[in-house]
This record gives structure tokens, sequence and C-alpha cells, in this order.
């Protein structure tokens, strides 16, 4: 085991709220400081540790995919920029809901409970309330709180935090990382469609023994790793003809293998399946191996993922949501309003929407040929003329050409009668 690895471990291990520092870290594992800098942003890109200004970097308990909407204190105090007042030993502690203290403290007490977050000024007895029952507060406009606040946050371990934004804005922020984090749930990544504990070979075996793995398994494709479990290359049926079966794996496995990470999205797989033609990819965590993907189980993942219906809307859903589409002969047709979404500082349809809906066309298009999922080869765009907003506009897509895996599709969007957009694209199909 890495220094490295040895350091992510160290901290995986500590108690939940506790407080870690690069000088600390290298200190007691004797490392150096860089080794130790780097282990906690790795920790932080994982969700083990969370880092606050003035506060510091403490260790948080690691939310589960299922439950990725859920916020920690910790991370409220940084998504408002705010600052810790008292009960700094509870940031760890996760957020169940949110609640504005504009009402009467009667009113208020018939919805405050443990685990949730009050927003609310320089109100006092409702402070007190909240803390009194679990409740973390959040006072708005910069104000202080009193001794007596902080005291009783500092004794029930519940985060008292300050932020000069007013209630409006800091519930607007909440709500928005919130809903950004439903977005990434949603998106399935090669964790959740591998195979785990697959077949491998070691790099000590020999042509018979792939041979061997094959007739048991029935696969051609396996991922040849070290004593370590780190993924050193991959060996296919295609690199075995007319190879002698003592022939040492080494010799004609290809070597430098593509890789992904668990939380590699699907379509992040696709897109390097299909431009290096790779038909299975090994999964790892640390470059060891934990599973492997292959092509038919990403296109399994994107068709489900296209029937299921989501809780939050991405940026490419809310402007093709608008487009109705049709076909008239070979040519697939969508038309409809851009959403303000799409516009750009200048007040205009932006170029990157038009790009998005030009490729849905295009997707729509291909679906007619059997193409069920595509993923962009090149596109070569010319915009002609700026798009007004809230217009009508009308895409049209064109098949130019179109094979076994690849096809070529002639678009352009009129406004008005008039051509505003022209591309011409080339995709390649996920489908074998």
């Amino acid at each position: 085991m890495t220094k490295h690895q040895q350091l992510i471990e160290y901290i995986e291990n500590l108690p939940i709220g506790k407080k870690i520092s690069v000088r600390q870290i290298a200190r007691e594992l004797e490392v150096s400081e860089g080794t130790a800098y780097r282990a906690i942003k790795e920790a932080e890109t994982r969700g083990m540790v969370s880092t606050m200004s003035r506060v510091g970097t403490v260790r948080i308990e690691l939310k589960e995919e299922h439950s990725i909407q859920i916020l920690t204190f910790a991370e409220v105090v940084n998504i408002v920029d705010g600052s810790i007042l008292g009960g700094r030993a509870g940031l760890h502690k996760t957020l169940n809901k949110f609640l504005i203290g504009a009402m009467e403290i009667d009113s208020l007490a018939r919805y405050v409970e443990a685990d949730s977050l009050l927003i609310v000024g320089d109100r006092e007895e409702a402070q007190v309330l909240a803390l009194t029952r679990g409740a973390s507060v959040m006072i708005t406009g910069g104000f202080e709180a009193s001794a007596l606040v902080k005291e009783l946050a500092d004794s029930k371990e519940i985060p008292l935090i300050s932020s000069t934004y007013d209630t409006f804005t800091i519930a607007t922020m909440i709500n928005q990382a919130i809903h950004d984090r439903l977005i990434k749930k949603e998106i399935i990544r090669a964790q959740d469609v591998m195979v785990g504990a697959p077949f491998y070979l070691k790099t000590g075996d020999d042509v018979a023994k792939v041979l061997e793995l094959s007739r048991k398994s029935g696969h051609s494709r396996f991922p040849v790793v070290d004593d370590s479990l780190r993924v050193v290359g991959i060996i296919t049926g295609r690199d075995l003809v007319g190879i002698s079966p003592e022939t040492p794996l080494e010799r004609v496995m290809t070597k430098k293998a593509h890789t992904v990470e668990l939380r590699t999205s699907v379509a992040a797989v696709a897109h390097k399946m299909v431009w290096q033609g790779i038909e299975m990819l090994p999964v790892v965590e640390n470059n060891r191996l934990k599973g492997v993907v292959t092509r038919e189980d990403v296109i399994k993942a994107l068709q489900i993922s296209q029937r299921q219906p989501h809780v939050q809307m991405t940026y490419t859903d809310n402007i093709v949501s608008q487009f109705r589409s049709t076909s008239e002969g070979n040519t697939a047709v969508l038309r409809g309003c851009m959403p303000a979404v799409a516009m750009d500082r200048s007040g205009g349809v932006s170029q990157g929407a038009l790009l998005t809906v030009m490729l849905e066309a295009a997707a729509v298009l291909l679906r007619r040929h059997r193409f069920p999922d595509i993923v962009p080869e090149g596109i070569s765009t010319y915009f002609l003329q700026p798009v007004p907003p809230e217009r009508e506009l009308e895409v049209r897509a064109r098949l130019i050409d179109v094979g076994r895996h690849t096809g070529k599709v002639d678009i352009d969007i009129a406004c008005d009668g008039s051509t505003v957009c022209k591309a011409m694209a080339s995709v390649q199909s996920l489908k074998d």
C-alpha cells in the first residue's frame, strides 16, 4: 500500500466531526506536507471531508448516492459564505429541511424540529426555540448572536451560523444546491452498471490460461492485473490468433489499457468506447480493478435512463422539452420556441442552445434508422444571423449518409422563413 493510500485510509477511519489539517497529518504520519495536502484534497473529492473558511477541514459522513440531495451543515456554511458562531462540533450533521422564521413564536413552534435549519434574523427568542428543539440556526443580515445563544449552541453541538445575505437569497442558494445535487443523482455512473468481481488474468499467466478462462466464462475480453490488482493491460480473442498456448501473456496483451473510474458517467464511458473502438472497459478505484463495463451494459443503461421520468430538468431538458418533432419524408422536423434559459447576455438565443436543438434533431432522425443512441463525432456549424428570443424556430435534419455505425446529417434552423443557422454533423452509434 502506498503512502497516499495509507493517508486516505487514515482519514476514512477518523471519527465524524474530527478536525484535520495538512500539518497535523504530515506530523502524525511522518509524510511531507505536499503528500498530506494531496490526500486531503482527494478525501474532499470523495466526500469524506469538507473544508470551510474560518473553520478548517472536518471529517464528515460519507453520503450514499441515494441521499446525495442531503447537505451537511458544513456544506451549507460554504454555500452561503457564512461564519460559525457556535456549535462547531455539529457541522458534520445533515440538513433535513429548512424553514424561514417569519412568523410568530407560537406558530413557529409547530414547525421547528431536530436536524432542520431555521433561517431567521436578529430574533433571539426564535433562535433559542430552534436550538432547544435540536434545529440549527442561520442568522441573516450578518447579525451577531448573544452569549446565551452561543453557549446553547455549543452545549448542544448544534451549528449556529451567520451570513451577510438576506433571507430570500440564502433560501435560494440552498434550494439551488439541492437542485444541483438532484440532477447529479440522476446521472448514471459506471459503478451503477458495471459487473463487479469480474474475471481477470494475472501478468504471470500464459495464453493457455486465457483460453481456459474464455471457455469457462464465455467471454473473450479480460483485464490483466498485477499482484496488487492494478490494471496493466487488456487481452482479447483477437490478440490470440496464431499464438502458441505457452506464450506469456505480457508479450501479447494490449498494454496501457483504457480504464474508467467508478464515478465516471455512462455518457463519458460511451464516448470513450466509440472514440477508442473499445467493447469493454475496466472500472477502477485508485487504479485497482473493481469491475468491468461492456458496450451492451452502456446501451441498456442509456435506454433505461431515457425511459424514466426525471426529478429535475437539466439545461438540455429545458430546451428540448419546448420543441415538438414530426417527420416529412426523409427529414426530421422540430418546431418550438427557445425558453428563457437559452438566452445569452445580449438577449438573443445562445449558440450553445442552438447546437443542442440541432443535435436533438439529428438524434430524432437517426432513431428512425435504428440508431438508438448516438455519440457526436464532429460538427461544423455556421451561425448566419442572430436569433431573436420568443420566436418559433423550425429545425430540419436531413440524412446525407448512413452506415452500420455512422451517420452524416445536414441540419438547418429557420426563423420567420429565413435560415439563421446551418450545420453538418457526423455521429457514431453505440449499437453493435
